[in-house]
């Protein structure tokens, strides 16, 4: 088996980003309520996972300044391109959160629609170290990811509200975890939408 790198550039070499199960192409509504509720008069925000840009896009449009992400420099590349052809500008990096190279304090907010749940049990607690390492101090982690009540048996990790809650007492506070949607092209799968803020 591959890296992780390599299993994500393969999806993105292989496949237009509008075909991808997890593609839409405007913010989540539920992103959208949260930031108007935590963060909205602006800031510097991290869209971590960018995949294909979408969420980036739509959170410049709002006059965030923004920081993208992802593992894979072929899913930068086509982002870097979308961002262009929409005329907004976003700050594409190539990181791995599990090793990232982005510096303390940095943003006042981060936007993961679904980073954390592919993510290997044992790689959580540095996930939730780097987050937290990331944001400003008081600043708010918008956090997106299946839900065990999701039937379909395919895709990433499931998570009742208890479960997860638990990475990140110790570092954040939880401000709300909330049934949601996943919106793609072909489904809906149920989902959890959580704020957590850093202590």
């Amino acid at each position: 088996m591959g890296s992780p790198t390599d299993r994500w550039e393969d999806v993105y070499r292989r496949s237009e980003v509008s075909d991808l199960p997890w593609y839409t192409p405007e913010l989540d509504a539920d992103f959208g309520q949260a930031l108007d509720t935590y963060l909205p008069e602006g800031g510097h925000i991290l869209d971590l996972g960018t995949g294909p840009a979408t969420q980036a896009i739509a959170l410049a449009k709002r006059r965030y300044e923004v920081t993208a992400t992802d593992i894979a420099p072929t899913a930068i590349g086509k982002a870097k391109h979308a961002a262009e052809r929409q005329g907004v500008r976003v700050d594409f990096r190539v990181d791995n959160v599990l090793e990232s190279k982005l510096p303390d304090a940095f943003v006042d907010g981060i936007v993961d629609r679904g980073v954390f749940h592919t993510l290997d049990p044992r790689s959580r607690p540095r996930y939730v170290a780097t987050v937290s390492r990331i944001l400003r101090p008081r600043g708010f982690l918008f956090l997106k990811a299946f839900s065990d009540k999701e039937p379909w048996s395919g895709g990433p990790y499931r998570f009742s509200p208890e479960v997860l809650r638990r990475p990140f007492e110790a570092s954040f506070e939880v401000l709300s975890i909330e049934d949601a949607l996943f919106r793609g092209p072909n489904a809906r799968p149920k989902a959890l939408i959580a704020v957590f803020r850093r202590r």
